[in-house]
């Protein structure tokens, strides 16, 4: 059985955010209201998912072959450009 809730005393700010989600997500209004509820409550997953790229810093290394095989890349065709 589920329940209903009336919340209150959202702040612009919030129903801002929760509507941004919402259109980002393609989801309705409630869903993402009741997922935030739910992590917030520690019962829903807890790994949040971002579309960044954060997980690559500090995992560089130098490539001597790479770096060879892209060289020509850095080539500019004067010709091309005129």
């Amino acid at each position: 059985m589920s329940m209903q809730y009336t919340i209150r005393a959202v702040s612009e700010a919030l129903d801002r955010a929760v509507r941004h989600r919402a259109r980002t997500e393609r989801k309705s209004i409630n869903a993402v209201v009741v997922e935030a509820l739910a992590r917030g409550m520690g019962m829903g997953p807890q790994s949040v998912e971002h579309a960044d790229l954060d997980h690559l810093i500090g995992t560089w290394q130098e490539d001597p072959d790479f770096d060879r095989a892209v060289a020509d890349f850095e080539r500019i065709d004067p010709d091309a450009w005129q």
